[in-house]
């Protein structure tokens, strides 16, 4: 069946970095797209970034522009966020998506499989 699992979170000071991996299985990536999302304690879910596997077309939010990437490798069937220059205020729940719908959107209603979520916490 299809799994997600997110991993590479944790402690981070300002200004450094993570990078994440979300390993698929129970389907390939091929044109699948597939959508980064965080939540913090008492606010709503947000989208940071998402790829459309086929193509390698990506969106990446004004909120984290500059900052984030995203990226897949076919041969582990991962898709990886790199985060730089964090801050305090990227500190949330961090989780990867898989939609079937064929575009790049930070629509979490249309996401049908969710992972478990990895903590990034970005503090001195």
């Amino acid at each position: 069946q299809v799994q997600l699992v997110e991993s590479g979170g944790g402690l981070v000071q300002p200004g450094g970095s993570l990078r994440l991996s979300c390993a698929a299985s129970g389907f390939t990536l091929d044109d699948r797209v597939i959508g980064w999302f965080r939540q913090a304690p008492g606010k709503e879910r947000e989208g940071v970034s998402c790829i459309r596997s086929s193509d390698g077309i990506t969106y990446i939010p004004d909120s984290v522009k500059g900052r984030f990437t995203i990226s897949r490798d076919f041969a582990k069937n991962t898709v990886y966020l790199q985060m730089n220059s964090l801050k305090p205020e990227d500190t949330a729940v961090y989780y990867c998506a898989l939609t079937s719908v064929t575009i790049c959107t930070m629509r979490a209603g249309l996401y049908d499989y969710w992972g478990q979520g990895t903590q990034v916490t970005v503090s001195s």
